[in-house]
């Protein structure tokens, strides 16, 4: 086994590589030869770097459309499982949602939050979005009612937002677990100013969600992979969220979302993410992100 104070830039750049690519804990354990403690500490180190990194950039941003949805996962045990002997030890068992925002033009995803699916971590998520941005756009949600109060709060009527809800038929025999309904239908409503009926959509933000399940098994569907703890499930969407943003190139774009947006000059290498990652034997600084730093202190 391999331990911190002698991991050097090439072994952690293969524990930072099978992370990003769903790996899990035990698995690159495994693979690399590196210690669980080691393992774990470089998550939480790499985590942290890169929400701050990404706190600290993604400021005054040029977006002109932007896409929002949530996606499900849970802390030690789906909800409906949490025992109270569970929740006394683990206050952040049970159900979290990822609220995430995505840019249609550049596919950059600037803002998300962790949290519970309601009004509260709606206005924290929707807050942070607002305060990144420079100047007017559009926006398009679900259905989901918490977006409604949130968006008004938060731009004060200063936004073209839109709501589309989808229509789903009844799923067909033997399907009702494992594949989803088909959808039948979308119902466009406009909330407030002028949104382009063209440009509503969420398409971007869902297949960004189907990239998010494909990197990190926590967020997939009928999975036993899941998160001990709120901290490091947070960190995880924060490398991944890194990863995706500056080292991954977009298929569609042929740059990452970062140089799209103007952001960066150049694709990232993951020695480069590494390497802007404190020494092995520095004492990670406390996270410095707003859009993980709510769900941390729920769980203190």
């Amino acid at each position: 086994m391999v331990f911190m104070n002698r991991l050097d830039s090439k072994a952690r750049t293969q524990v930072i590589s099978a992370l990003l690519e769903g790996c899990s804990i035990r698995s690159t354990v495994r693979m690399t030869g590196v210690s669980k403690k080691t393992v774990m500490r470089l998550l939480v180190e790499a985590g942290r770097v890169a929400a701050s990194y990404q706190d600290q950039l993604f400021r005054n941003l040029d977006c002109k459309r932007l896409q929002l949805d949530e996606l499900w996962a849970f802390i030690a045990a789906k909800q409906k499982n949490v025992t109270p002997e569970m929740a006394a030890k683990n206050p952040a068992a049970g159900d979290v949602w990822l609220w995430v925002a995505i840019d249609a033009d550049t596919k950059l995803v600037p803002s998300w939050t962790l949290g519970n699916r309601d009004l509260n971590t709606a206005y924290d998520f929707v807050g942070d979005l607002a305060g990144r941005l420079k100047n007017r756009v559009q926006i398009t949600t679900d259905g989901h009612r918490p977006y409604i109060e949130a968006i008004d709060r938060a731009f004060a009527g200063f936004v073209d937002y839109s709501i589309l809800q989808k229509i789903y038929g009844k799923p067909g025999e033997n399907e009702t677990r494992y594949s989803p309904a088909r959808c039948i239908g979308c119902d466009m409503k406009v909330v407030s100013g002028d949104p382009d009926p063209k440009h509503v959509s969420t398409s971007y933000v869902e297949r960004q969600n189907l990239t998010m399940r494909m990197h990190m098994r926590r967020f997939t569907r009928l999975t036993n992979a899941f998160s001990k703890k709120v901290e490091n499930h947070a960190h995880s969407v924060a490398l991944h969220y890194m990863f995706y943003n500056f080292c991954r190139i977009h298929q569609t774009l042929k740059v990452t979302p970062a140089m799209e947006a103007g952001l960066s000059d150049h694709l990232w290498t993951l020695e480069e993410l590494c390497s802007i990652l404190p020494k092995p034997t520095v004492k990670a600084s406390t996270i410095g992100s707003a859009m993980v730093r709510k769900a941390l202190e729920e769980s203190a």
